[in-house]
């Protein structure tokens, strides 16, 4: 149960004044639905100005703020914009130009004669200076003059930065007095304001101490939640798990164990063998034959007389899963089923009940696996692909369905460098495939100009023509006339003039069976060209795809482009990925694309892109890939968050020696732990707070 102390911060953003049900949907938009929110939606940037007496005082692209008078309103015929010229007491005249709608107020705000405060850029149209659009008009100076340093907020249609700003002064002023969760050696030694203080100054102005304590906090919430669950799980009841071996014997691979596979079953198997549920995450890159390796340990399972199961993000996946599986295992008598949310009727019914007598062994599927309707008879291993798309509670729903705590294997194909494997899986053991299985060819990477379009579609050809498939991947879904981004739409329309029906498409908001049915055709050769969005970043395996094309490459994280890359080149054919780039590029994207053709080391490319990225965001671009943090920056995360883990162990720690640990969870003693307490459910990470006693 959440503490009465924070229950101000979640009550409904309607409880503040002027928000009503039209308000309510762009806040909901942009996820702010509680007053918690609201103070935590930070600035994205802030507007310096200077206030200046005369117009000759401000420079061309200066936010300045002055005093002006209104001499005379200007209409334009049509759509042209509406200017109201105004003099400084100089006598400099400035236009102040509206377009749109906006005229509409600029009638009311700027009576001829009467002075205004007005705030904005300064701008040059011809030999007059102007303002377009001024941020502010006030009567009196005085609430401009406060607004010398203003942020600005990230917004969504029907929300204005003042009003943003109005709700955001209304949610601080409700900011309950919370007891500090940071140790006071640490607040001195870091000269870091408390909590109310710096969630108030980092709306303010560029405050970097108020900004690391909220990041801090933020990371220790996480850091916390994670140490509880590696607690809570050691004092779990599992079961040990050992085999001989006669099942993995028997299997037909289609090539050796690599060192790294035979290294990372090794040290399964050894936590396998222990009562203490496993808790391991399994990193491999693109093609490093992860699956491999969690199918020995699931025969580990079956042979010391449990099931196991594996839980796949997407359908086709877990289809895909269940056939390489089943040919793999098929001389040894393992019975597997799948299970997804497409299963109706008797098929059901059947697989239902041999999970629950125990007559099928290993069960992949969907989150449909993780059901009420779902029950096991003795599930002893649960191994989870592409881990980032789940999260720690989606993982500890499916630990519920043992008699006992069922150990946990996850894997992901993302690389992911070793300072986020610490913020993102703090609470699990890591282990590595880091070698290619033998006879895996190099991808031909190339970067090519999108002024090269026809020798593209020439390659595509080429491709197609050959019996071959290809991928097209583009960064959007539909056209913005904001940007010159390629829209998979448009270029669908495009390539489906060229190549007819051998196109299919696919992108994140079709609905999930037009989204299955076209990679189904793909995968089964119906179709020769996929044009898609990044959701094939994680998809089915088709060896005789040999192309792939990414447009706008410049605009997706390495990480990510290494991922679409690793879409090809899974058969004996050679591939080829062709990035297409735009001609205005920063020095970061040029060393990046530079990367891409230099190494397919998924590893590397992932902490080069930690570094070429400093303070940006990790492991790509927003639209490619998340981390567990709002608040906190990359830099902020590499910096901070070693500290935040010693801090979350020493709390650990404390409480152990103090016998605040046992049977029944972990708690956190003493008033430092009560305001730990207090942190977990401010950063809501109920993955930690489930794992208290009686939280």
């Amino acid at each position: 149960m959440r503490p009465d102390i924070l229950n101000p911060l979640f009550t409904p953003t309607e409880t503040l004044e002027g928000v009503g049900p039209k308000l309510a949907k762009p806040l909901n938009r942009l996820g702010l639905g509680r007053l918690r929110d609201v103070a935590y939606h930070l600035p994205e940037r802030f507007v310096t100005r200077r206030a200046v007496a005369s117009l000759d005082d401000a420079a061309i692209g200066e936010q300045v703020v002055i005093a002006l008078v209104p001499i005379e309103h200007q209409a334009s015929r049509g759509r042209g914009p509406y200017r109201v010229l105004a003099q400084d007491d100089a006598g400099n005249i400035c236009a102040l130009t509206y377009f749109g709608r906006a005229s509409y107020s600029a009638k009311k705000l700027l009576p001829v004669g009467e002075k205004r405060w007005v705030a904005g850029r300064i701008d040059q149209y011809g030999q007059m200076l102007q303002i377009v659009h001024p941020d502010h008009v006030v009567e009196t100076g005085g609430d401009t003059l406060r607004r010398l340093c203003e942020p600005v907020y990230r917004l969504a249609e029907g929300l204005t930065q003042p009003k943003l700003a109005n709700l955001v002064a209304q949610a601080l002023e409700k900011l309950p007095d919370l007891p500090e969760w940071i140790a006071p050696s640490l607040l001195d030694r870091m000269q870091w304001p408390d909590w109310a203080d710096a969630l108030e100054l980092a709306h303010q102005g560029v405050n970097a101490a108020a900004r690391d304590r909220l990041a801090y906090d933020e990371l220790l919430a996480n850091a916390l939640a994670l140490a509880l669950v590696r607690a809570d799980n050691r004092q779990k009841k599992g079961r040990s798990l050992t085999g001989d071996g006669r099942l993995r014997d028997r299997l037909s691979l289609p090539f050796p164990l690599t060192g790294a596979q035979t290294r990372s079953i090794a040290e399964i198997e050894a936590d396998l063998a222990q009562e203490s549920p496993m808790l391991r995450l399994l990193q491999g890159d693109v093609g490093a034959g992860k699956t491999v390796v969690a199918l020995a340990a699931m025969l580990v399972t079956v042979e010391a007389g449990a099931q196991a199961a594996l839980l796949a993000p997407t359908e086709i996946l877990a289809r895909q899963h269940f056939e390489t599986l089943r040919r793999m295992t098929a001389p040894t008598g393992v019975q597997i089923a799948l299970l997804t949310g497409r299963d109706k009727g008797r098929a059901r019914e059947g697989t239902l009940l041999g999970l629950m007598d125990g007559s099928i062994d290993i069960v992949i599927g969907t989150h449909a696996i993780f059901q009420d309707s779902v029950n096991y008879r003795d599930l002893g291993l649960v191994v989870i692909d592409e881990q980032h798309r789940f999260g720690v509670s989606q993982r500890l729903a499916l630990a519920g369905k043992g008699r006992r705590t069922p150990h946990t294997l996850a894997m992901t194909a993302t690389p992911i460098p070793r300072t986020l494997t610490l913020a993102q899986y703090g609470e699990m053991d890591v282990s590595r495939l880091d070698e290619m299985p033998p006879g895996r060819q190099a991808i031909d990477t190339r970067v090519i100009a999108l002024d090269r379009m026809d020798d593209v579609i020439a390659a595509a050809r080429r491709h197609l023509a050959g019996g071959q498939q290809a991928y097209w991947v583009c960064p959007m879904v539909h056209d913005d006339d904001t940007n010159e981004l390629a829209a998979a739409e448009a270029r669908y329309a495009a390539l489906r003039e060229i190549f007819g029906a051998d196109v299919v498409m696919v992108h994140g908001q079709l609905k999930s069976e037009e989204k299955d049915a076209a990679m189904e055709r793909f995968a089964a050769g119906g179709a020769k060209l996929l044009v898609a969005t990044t959701v094939i970043e994680v998809g089915v395996d088709v060896p005789s795809a040999t192309l792939m094309v990414i447009e706008q490459a410049e605009r997706f994280g390495l990480a990510q482009l290494h991922q679409l890359r690793g879409r090809v080149g899974r058969g004996a054919e050679k591939s080829t990925c062709l990035l297409l780039r735009g001609e205005m590029l920063s020095e970061t994207a040029r060393d990046r694309l530079a990367l891409m053709r230099e190494t397919q080391d998924g590893f590397l490319l992932a902490e080069e892109d930690l570094r070429l990225r400093g303070g940006g965001e990790l492991l790509g671009t927003r639209q490619s890939g998340d981390t567990p943090f709002n608040v906190a920056t990359l830099e902020q995360i590499q910096r901070l968050l070693p500290v935040a883990h010693d801090d979350a162990r020493m709390l650990l720690d404390r409480a152990e020696a103090e016998g605040a640990t046992g049977k029944k969870g972990a708690a956190l003693p003493g008033e430092r732990g009560e305001a730990a307490r207090i942190l977990l459910y401010l950063f809501e990470r109920d993955f930690g707070v489930r794992t208290l006693r009686g939280g």
